[in-house]
């Protein structure tokens, strides 16, 4: 627990850091826009400029916006995604594009991913506004699920039993599991195996991936015990083999 709870102190100050690293940005780029403007009041006030110069002043930002006009919208974009989206923080173990990356650092214009090979990858915010992000951290105690076949033969009083086990193991560990859970049959396969699989729910996210292999590791091999202790096996079917014995001419004999 001590530990749970110094790695959730120490992200939560990555993610303060970084966010007012990206206030920072922002509070410039605004300092940046409002001198402008004040420049230009001051001008008028003054009277230095007159209406020949804002008439010039007027046509030179039609320009810079025709040409900077694709780099506002995407800096706007960024600012909207960054600070009212706001889909994760720093530490947050994220899904996108298929790939499970954990957030390293967040700024305006781009946020640092660390891959599960802590490969980083830069991905652009205005891009990730535009794209569906899963968070496990963000997420309520997740689901999980394993399969496993059993011979043809195994006996309703086998399986009724196994149900019993799995049921006393899940309630004996409530700080592992969730007591509700579901043992269901997929399917007949060759008429010689019956598929099956066992759904539960951890009492946690899978922010922590490698507790919840851990766990799942441990879930497993309780599963193989109660099969060797209910002797539930799966037996393939007989298959035919060929053996094929190739001529031996006098030729090559000696």
């Amino acid at each position: 627990m001590q530990v749970k709870v110094y790695k959730e102190r120490k992200a939560l100050a990555h993610a303060l850091s970084d966010t007012r690293t990206a206030v920072k940005q922002l509070d410039k780029l605004v300092t940046t826009v409002l001198i402008v403007v004040v420049f230009v009041v001051w001008l008028l006030l003054t009277e230095i400029a007159s209406t020949k110069v804002l008439v010039l002043l007027s046509s030179q930002l039609v320009v810079a916006a025709f040409i900077f006009g694709n780099t506002c919208k995407t800096i706007f974009e960024a600012i909207v995604f960054v600070f009212i989206m706001h889909p994760f923080d720093v530490g947050d173990r994220c899904v996108v594009d298929g790939v499970q990356m954990i957030v390293e650092e967040m700024n305006i214009l781009t946020t640092v991913f660390l891959r599960y090979d802590n490969e980083k990858i830069y991905y652009p915010n205005a891009v990730l506004s535009t794209k569906p992000i899963s968070n496990f951290y963000r997420s309520p105690d997740m689901g999980d699920g394993v399969e496993f076949s059993i011979d043809f033969a195994t006996t309703f009083a086998q399986i009724a039993q196994l149900k019993e086990k799995i049921k006393k193991y899940l309630e004996k560990n409530p700080q592992l599991w969730h007591p509700n859970h579901s043992l269901v049959v997929k399917e007949i396969e060759n008429v010689n195996k019956i598929k099956m699989a066992l759904y539960f729910t951890h009492t946690m996210n899978f922010q922590d991936f490698g507790e919840k292999n851990r766990r799942r590791s441990e879930l497993v091999l309780e599963l193989k015990k109660f099969f060797e202790e209910l002797n539930i096996k799966c037996h393939l079917l007989p298959q035919e083999v060929h053996l094929h014995h190739p001529e031996i001419t006098s030729g090559h004999t000696k």
